[in-house]
């Protein structure tokens, strides 16, 4: 599993719980992080494999990832469970994502640095063998280079109103709502606790 879906070795063994759920409802993991604070958030982003997830699906999701997380308790403090899509600029975590969005202007993060640079900004030219393929600015010259899928560290699209438009045409995600997520579920540890997820609107 690349570390773009799952970064930290809490991240990777939550992965490795909760992707049976969720490939078992017909849908695939994006991204999961489970992130600090006063209370810990377990983020969770998924999608069909064509594209395309709505609340309700957010739901069920959210349903059946707490009951396996109910049973394995990988995670010892109270923490807020968030499942939600991956949105429109969505963070690109797999090899087929770079081909999938093809022609789209996404910003592209490396590990290590590339020629004295991590941070790559232009248009996904799809891929090549394990090579992420971008066209980017160079001297005032437009230049396709090729990054391993390895040495990634974070990819997302660029939010632009091309975008936008283009994501609601296809009716793949909802209108965006200042950052809300799908879902929002308090876990709490406690047994007698409604384990039906609230909806945010």
């Amino acid at each position: 599993m690349s570390d773009l879906i799952a970064k930290s070795a809490i991240d990777r063994r939550l992965a490795e719980i909760i992707t049976p759920a969720i490939e078992g409802l017909g849908f695939e993991l994006v991204r999961v992080r489970l992130m600090g604070g006063k209370t810990r958030v377990l983020q969770i982003m998924a999608d069909r494999p064509d594209g395309g997830i709505g609340v309700d699906e957010c739901g069920d999701i959210s349903t059946a990832v707490s009951a396996v997380l109910d049973v394995e308790d990988p995670i010892e403090e109270n923490y807020v469970l968030e499942v939600s899509s991956p949105g429109i600029d969505r963070p690109l975590t797999r090899l087929k994502d770079f081909e999938m969005w093809k022609g789209w202007e996404a910003r592209v993060e490396t590990s290590e640095l590339i020629d004295g640079r991590r941070r790559f900004k232009g248009t996904l030219a799809g891929v090549e063998g394990d090579e992420v393929l971008i066209t980017i600015q160079e001297s005032g010259e437009e230049l396709t280079i090729g990054l391993n899928f390895d040495w990634l560290s974070d990819a997302k699209l660029i939010l632009t109103d091309e975008l936008i438009s283009e994501m609601l045409r296809q009716k793949k995600v909802a209108e965006p709502q200042d950052g809300q997520f799908d879902e929002i579920e308090e876990i709490d540890g406690d047994e007698d606790a409604d384990p039906t997820p609230e909806t945010k609107h």
